[in-house]
C-alpha cells in the first residue's frame, strides 16, 4: 500500500493547513485499487508543533493522518476487496445464446 497526499487547503493569513486529501493505492499484478479520503484540521499557529504550509513535506502531512495499525488494516481491507472484485467480478454480462462473444 502506498499513501500520497493529493491536495491541501490552508488558511491564507496563517498558512495553517485545514484539510488534507489523501489517496492510498495498491497493485497486484494487472489489478489496482484506490481509496481516497479527506482529513480536516484546526491549525493553531501558537502551538509549538505548528508547521507553516511552505515548510511542510509530504512525509510531515502523511504523519498527520495518524496512520496506525487499525487505520492501515482498514484501508488495506478496502483495497484488497477492490482487487478481489476485479479478479472475481460479482456481476457478469453476456448472452447465453451467443457463445461467440467472450463472457465477462
Amino acid at each position: 500500500m502506498n499513501v500520497a497526499i493529493k491536495n491541501l487547503q490552508r488558511e491564507q493569513d496563517t498558512g495553517g493547513v485545514i484539510s488534507v486529501v489523501w489517496c492510498a493505492t495498491k497493485h497486484d499484478g494487472e489489478y489496482s485499487a484506490e481509496v481516497t479520503g479527506t482529513r480536516f484540521f484546526t491549525p493553531d499557529p501558537d502551538s509549538s508543533n505548528f508547521v507553516p504550509f511552505e515548510k511542510l513535506s509530504e512525509d510531515d502531512v502523511i504523519g498527520w493522518l495518524n496512520i496506525d495499525d487499525v487505520w492501515t488494516a482498514f484501508i488495506e481491507e478496502k483495497l484488497n476487496d477492490q482487487i478481489e472484485e476485479q479478479k472475481n467480478p460479482p456481476i457478469q454480462e453476456g448472452l447465453p445464446w451467443d457463445q461467440s462473444e467472450e463472457q465477462s
